[in-house]
């Protein structure tokens, strides 16, 4: 079994049967998974709906955490 970011992200939506799969598949990283939709999903082998429901419910909140933090920076240098 892979022990990676994603295992551990599908471990948390109680998926980790999928990790495989979605490793296979290309999505080896939680910036890939942002991308994921029906297609993506069909490829991996999800067919079951409360399954693909609850992925993209955690796809969705990956992106509205990137949107949150998009807004944050920070700069070493001193004010003037």
């Amino acid at each position: 079994m892979c022990t990676n970011i994603v295992y551990e992200w599908l471990k948390t939506l109680q998926l980790p049967q999928y990790a495989e799969s979605f490793v296979d598949n290309g999505y080896d990283d939680l910036e890939v998974c942002k991308q994921i939709g029906d297609p993506d999903l069909d490829a991996i082998g999800v067919a079951v709906p409360h399954h693909r429901r609850r992925i993209h419910e955690a796809v969705q909140r990956l992106k509205e955490a990137d949107e949150r933090a998009a807004g944050l920076y920070f700069t070493l240098e001193p004010p003037p």
